[in-house]
């Protein structure tokens, strides 16, 4: 019986929409010194944060951010919006067709070919041309009064890196292949550290799409798949 979500989603959803905008702006600020590992640190926080935000606003296509449905909307609005002027509502419609047809030809996220070949079908089946010229305007509004290092650094590389980190952890790894079970999908070695800091528990796949309707943060909790 599908559970009914509580506003505990809406507090994790917020608090990662604030810790990111908590980042972004303190890193905005921060000199840049190529000789300082904590460069190369915060570029993995802010990676990490980003596929946060992805995260959440794919609970909110599950329903699981509130009880009511018009702030599960905004959240994944805001989230999508904030990670790189994605449209919500197509991203919706995509997730669901992959939930609906997965690891087949009318499954968005599916691709019989390499990762190489995988990965630029799954992001051309998500980029669109204005995305590209909103955020190149974005970018240099923002550089009029933000370092261009700082944009490139923690803006720029963290999203794109963590399209790869989404896509390896999410996508790939759970669906390459074939399977024999009833959701053509698979989950990774159960480590609860490493699933979290590796895709926020999504590597427990099948988990995921034998319950859709269990937030991220809940995940680690769902029974094990069953084994062949």
């Amino acid at each position: 019986m599908q559970k009914i979500p509580t506003y505990t989603g809406l507090f994790v959803a917020l608090l990662v929409i604030g810790l990111w905008v908590t980042s972004i702006v303190l890193l905005m600020q921060w000199q840049v010194n190529f000789a300082n590992p904590l460069l190369y640190l915060f570029i993995l926080v802010q990676m990490h944060l980003y596929t946060g935000l992805f995260i959440t606003a794919h609970d909110a296509m599950h329903g699981t951010i509130a009880p009511n449905k018009n702030i599960n909307n905004l959240i994944g609005h805001i989230c999508t919006m904030l990670y790189a002027v994605f449209w919500y509502p197509k991203l919706y419609t995509k997730h669901h067709q992959h939930h609906d047809h997965v690891h087949t030809a009318t499954d968005p996220d599916y691709h019989e070919g390499g990762f190489f070949a995988w990965y630029m079908q799954f992001i051309r089946n998500y980029l669109s041309v204005w995305q590209i010229v909103a955020m190149a305007i974005l970018f240099n509004v923002l550089k009029l009064w933000v370092p261009q290092a700082n944009l490139i650094l923690f803006w720029v590389v963290p999203s794109l890196l963590s399209t790869l980190q989404l896509f390896y952890f999410g996508t790939y790894l759970p669906h390459k292949g074939e399977h024999d079970n009833k959701h053509q999908s698979r989950s990774l070695p159960r480590n609860h550290v490493f699933a979290f800091f590796s895709c926020y528990f999504f590597g427990y796949h099948y988990e995921h799409h034998d319950a859709p309707w269990v937030p991220w943060w809940k995940l680690w909790r769902s029974p094990s798949p069953p084994t062949p």
